[in-house]
């Protein structure tokens, strides 16, 4: 794990259609108009987009890492403990069987232990994400529906 750079940018997207045309393929809502979003966090000015780059492949996986959380589903004691938030992870399909997804979460929670942060927290919305996140230490907190979306909160000790 790195932080993202501009040199990036042809990988992200690399890693963005791959991830749409294996979505789109099973019927599923991709992030296809989202790409540009995603491609420009590699200008990374807040200094908290990071990318799973591997050896031979390149890029394989981008996620946000943040030191403060989105101001829904936590409760005010919740947003007031320190916590790493993990955010707006996308992962290369052909990359699964060394699991960048899981690899970045993890790596997250180490980073939080070795910082003396004591939580990672993320949200899902849509259940299958928030089932893979449990696969990976995440524990449900708790579900809120927003006005246009069904959240997952979850949480995991460092």
């Amino acid at each position: 794990m790195r932080l993202a750079r501009l040199s990036d940018k042809t990988g992200v997207a690399r890693v963005v259609d791959a991830r749409c045309d294996w979505l789109e393929a099973r019927g599923l809502p991709s992030w296809r108009g989202a790409k540009d979003d995603l491609v420009t966090q590699c200008d990374n000015p807040e200094g908290d987009v990071w990318v799973l780059d591997d050896e031979a492949s390149g890029v394989i996986g981008q996620t946000v890492l943040q030191r403060q959380g989105p101001p829904f589903g936590w409760t005010e004691a919740e947003r007031a403990e320190p916590a790493l938030y993990l955010s707006g992870s996308i992962t290369d399909p052909a990359a699964k069987p060394v699991r960048p997804g899981s690899l970045m979460a993890w790596w997250a929670v180490d980073l939080a232990a070795r910082e003396g942060v004591p939580w990672v927290r993320r949200h899902a919305q849509v259940s299958q994400v928030a089932a893979y996140d449990q696969a990976q230490g995440f524990s449900l907190v708790r579900e809120e529906q927003r006005t246009h979306a069904r959240l997952w909160m979850l949480a995991r000790k460092a």
